[in-house]
């Protein structure tokens, strides 16, 4: 496995809700776009359900270089926070998703946003089996 680094800004937010109960969250769909710098350089735009502020699933498409390699690939990510339970979080790189240089690409992202900015953390590599 092979880590690669890099920090992001989000540069387009896009909310609405599709579900709003007279009790409990409103469920929304976001769409988000973001500018990321660092071993990976780039772009993304990202489709996210939201259940509140508490919970939300995504599908992600980053397009750029990822240590060099230039293509595009998708992350499923995801987290939920509340309750009694510390926030979990995940995040994939959808198999057979990534294009150009980066076909083949496999591994798992954390996204963290801190006093020191956004970043997302990739640990890859690459399927050298054929599709």
């Amino acid at each position: 496995m092979q880590r690669a680094t890099a920090s992001f800004e989000v540069v387009s937010w896009e909310q609405n809700a599709y579900d709003e109960p007279e009790e409990g969250p409103a469920l929304g769909r976001v769409t988000i776009k973001k500018v990321f710098a660092g071993h990976l350089e780039g772009e993304s735009t990202a489709e996210l359900l939201t259940c509140g502020e508490q919970g939300y699933v995504a599908n992600e498409r980053i397009t750029g270089r990822l240590d060099g390699r230039a293509g595009t690939f998708v992350v499923q990510h995801g987290g939920v926070r509340g309750g009694r339970d510390a926030p979990a979080t995940f995040g994939n790189i959808i198999p057979q998703s990534g294009t150009g240089e980066l076909e083949g690409l496999l591994g798992r992202v954390e996204y963290r946003h801190g006093e020191s900015g956004a970043s997302i953390t990739i640990d890859f590599e690459f399927d050298l089996e054929p599709a």
